[in-house]
């Protein structure tokens, strides 16, 4: 299946949120403006890992590298970037750990759209439901609702995953 142009692939970023409630932080429960429908992509292991192990911090950090030109350098030569946000909970407040996403870019992006995507859903009508239900103070129901989410267990030398908590 083919979805785009290279020239596409080469110059966007599609970011990947694991994270359901990060995924309805982002999109304000699927009521913000051009992002009224939320898609949960469902991905090949193989492809997540290998854009994983080909990704750079999308931030400079000079834990992880050795000075802002090798970053810059790395940052440019790779196709995908890690990023670690707050994770957040039932009402979308931070919470006290980090979530990833994951932003795909030339070769990553073309492969995702290409051969990594397993299946796509429309999860709208369920996150509008969740909404609903923490609106009208059931979080215990709401919190059932939630699809199952468990650790990831990333593949050795995912960037920043030393400094995630």
């Amino acid at each position: 299946m083919r979805t785009g142009s290279r020239k596409d692939y080469e110059h966007r970023l599609t970011w990947i949120k694991p994270s359901f409630l990060w995924m309805m932080y982002r999109c304000g429960w699927g009521a913000k403006a051009d992002q009224e429908t939320v898609l949960a992509v469902e991905m090949d292991r193989g492809g997540f890992d290998w854009a994983l192990r080909n990704a750079c911090l999308s931030h400079y950090d000079p834990d992880e590298h050795p000075d802002r030109g090798a970053w810059q350098r790395q940052l440019k030569g790779t196709p995908a970037r890690v990023q670690w946000d707050p994770e957040r909970d039932l009402r979308l407040q931070a919470l006290p750990y980090r979530s990833l996403q994951l932003g795909l870019a030339g070769e990553a992006s073309r492969r995702y759209a290409d051969e990594w995507t397993v299946a796509i859903t429309d999860v709208t009508a369920l996150a509008h439901e969740i909404h609903a239900l923490v609106r009208s103070g059931d979080t215990a129901a709401a919190a059932a609702l939630l699809p199952e989410e468990r650790p990831y267990p990333a593949p050795e030398g995912t960037p920043g995953l030393g400094r995630v908590s």
